[in-house]
């Protein structure tokens, strides 16, 4: 009954999903005059030459591949962070309260000003890809320091874990001030990107990249469904039931930091993604993650789909930051969980 019932809330998700992603194909600020983006999109696809040079780069190159981009990134960021909550057992366990979208940011933003300065002695294939190496590094570096942290004794304290979020993402915020203030021009509009998120640069060769850590690390997270249920009774009775709970941390640990690091490096700093998705889900399913970790893969998309749709339209033809989008929406949720759950926070 549980396989059939997730097969089809998935099947609604998936369909739900793919609706969102036509109609975001039509909407936009460039002029197709006679023709529907979906019958541009159309020729495109079937080879007619009729399509000019402009026409085939704003309905492939730019809203296609950002749709793409969007339902990667924000499967990426719902699934880390309901990950996170899973293994921390606490629903205010996200990228953002730890501090692993700091860390990232920060080293992101230390490669974008200071990279110059020592790519030449770097090997090629990690000098063009500095930015995303560095992203990761830094949400590795950061989720390892909050793990280390908040757990003693394969328990974890949740005031601990939020205080070094906030001290890690404080330190973060100060050094990506300083660079901020000694940044070039065109450096400083690097920065202002990844602080305030964006999809606009998104590009195939991109979402290639994102594809291919996204299908590693879900072939390695979301079979973990029925594990983060055990870690939910505690450490000593998962392993009871047979789990690795080392194993399974260690994993958590870097999937969810190359997940988080990923993509932060292609799209800046969008929060609360990974807060918003589990909690509706958990509302739904209550804390099983069999349900709610493969849901909040589909959802994160739906979800960060409509945030960029809005974004695109609400200034037009302005494009408000989504980074900004996101957080006007998961900073009052956030506080609706830590209101419902304050006397556990005591």
């Amino acid at each position: 009954m549980k396989s059939k019932s997730l097969t089809f809330h998935a099947i609604i998700g998936i369909i739900t999903l793919i609706l969102m992603m036509v109609l975001a194909l039509n909407i936009g600020v460039y002029d197709f005059g006679k023709s529907s983006a979906y019958e541009v999109f159309w020729k495109f696809i079937s080879g007619d030459s009729s399509l000019s040079l402009s026409e085939k780069y704003i309905i492939w190159e730019v809203r296609a591949s950002r749709i793409i981009m969007t339902v990667l990134i924000g499967s990426m960021l719902a699934v880390s962070g309901t990950t996170l909550q899973g293994m921390f057992k606490n629903p205010l366990a996200t990228g953002e309260s730890i501090g692993l979208t700091s860390g990232a940011t920060l080293l992101a933003a230390i490669a974008i000003v200071l990279g110059h300065t020592f790519e030449e002695y770097l090997p090629e294939i990690v000098s063009n890809s500095l930015v995303g190496v560095s992203a990761f590094i830094g949400a590795l570096l950061s989720m390892i320091i909050v793990y280390r942290i908040s757990t003693s004794n394969g328990k974890t304290n949740v005031v601990m874990m939020l205080l070094s979020g906030v001290a890690i993402t404080s330190i973060g915020f100060s050094i990506t001030g300083f660079l901020i203030y000694i940044s070039k021009d065109e450096q400083l509009r690097d920065l202002t990107f990844w602080n305030l998120g964006s999809l606009a640069a998104a590009t195939w060769t991109k979402n290639i990249i994102l594809a291919v850590v996204l299908l590693l690390s879900y072939l390695i997270i979301l079979p973990k469904g029925k594990a983060l249920n055990a870690m939910m009774l505690g450490e000593k009775d998962a392993e009871h039931l047979g789990i690795n709970v080392e194993t399974l941390k260690k994993q958590i640990v870097v999937i969810t930091a190359l997940m988080v690091g990923t993509c932060v490096a292609f799209s800046g700093t969008i929060g609360f993604v990974g807060l918003i998705v589990p909690y509706i889900l958990r509302l739904l399913f209550r804390s099983d993650y069999h349900f709610i970790l493969p849901l909040s893969a589909i959802c994160g998309s739906i979800l960060l789909l409509i945030a960029d749709t809005l974004s695109r339209t609400i200034v037009a033809p302005s494009e408000l930051p989504i980074g900004i989008l996101t957080s006007l929406i998961g900073g009052p949720i956030f506080i609706a969980i830590l209101i419902k759950f304050k006397n556990t926070l005591r």
